[in-house]
């Protein structure tokens, strides 16, 4: 995993918290008359989550040693 970032992906992940941030706001904020918490909440947790791994480059495409073998020899 590469941790050189862009600004686009410092945004991203800045967003990714904000996100997280909002959600801890609604749960805790629920209606205590409410057993089962928000599920706003729980789908911004989602939603930051995997915006978070996305601008960390968890979900980058890296070619295996095959595919790149192959793909220099169709260059050639």
């Amino acid at each position: 995993m590469n941790l050189h970032m862009t600004t686009g992906r410092m945004i991203e992940l800045v967003a990714a918290v904000l996100l997280f941030v909002a959600g801890v706001y609604f749960y805790r904020r629920r209606d205590k008359a409410d057993s089962y918490g928000s599920q706003g909440a729980v789908i911004l947790f989602v939603i930051a989550v995997i915006m978070a791994i996305h601008a960390l480059g968890g979900l980058d495409y890296h070619p295996s040693a095959a595919e790149a073998d192959l793909l220099k020899e169709r260059s050639r």
